[in-house]
């Protein structure tokens, strides 16, 4: 019987991307996020974990907006979307979410309907809870194989610093 959960030997690297869609710092790292996402393929899972910051006050709706566009299977896209104009969240709030929604042809009247609802809130705050359980105080924070990279202080050298944890664990997987 062969392993294939996404943890396991035979699924792909997890590579736990904690990110805030109101942070400037976490715009600059988009270029990583690609350039890992380039890199790995298949072979790695990038996978956006929310992180919402309490003085960016879009935050948290801005990470549920991404649960929906997630749901709707343009999650990253739509994150990319919403960092590359940060400014205009900054100035517009909840309404530019389902503008950018609607720019990426998802379903913009289900954005409305998931902000006001509420239905992906439990998701923001599991997130926000485990990222303080181990240990994140800012974005962007990478976690790769339970070891924590804190790009909130310094992004120099971040990437290949996961790229060198990545490396070493896809490595170890081909020689089991």
């Amino acid at each position: 019987m062969s392993d294939s959960s996404p943890a396991g030997p035979a699924g792909p690297l997890v590579i736990d991307v904690w990110c805030e869609l109101q942070c400037p710092d976490c715009r600059t790292a988009l270029d990583d996020v690609r350039a890992l996402r380039a890199r790995y393929g298949d072979r790695a899972e990038l996978r956006l974990r929310h992180f919402p910051l309490e003085k960016h006050k879009h935050s948290f709706a801005a990470a549920q907006a991404a649960e929906e566009a997630l749901e709707q299977g343009k999650g990253w896209e739509y994150v990319e979307a919403v960092l590359e104009r940060v400014e205009d969240l900054d100035r517009k709030g909840e309404p530019f979410l389902v503008e950018v929604a609607g720019e990426l042809g998802l379903d913009a009247e289900e954005f409305d309907t998931a902000l006001v609802d509420g239905r992906h809130i439990l998701i923001v705050d599991a997130d926000q809870a485990e990222g303080k359980a181990i240990g994140v105080t800012g974005t962007p924070t990478y976690v790769v194989d339970g070891e924590r990279l804190d790009g909130g202080k310094s992004q120099d050298g971040l990437r290949e610093r996961v790229e060198e944890i990545a490396d070493r664990v896809l490595a170890a997987r081909k020689h089991r």
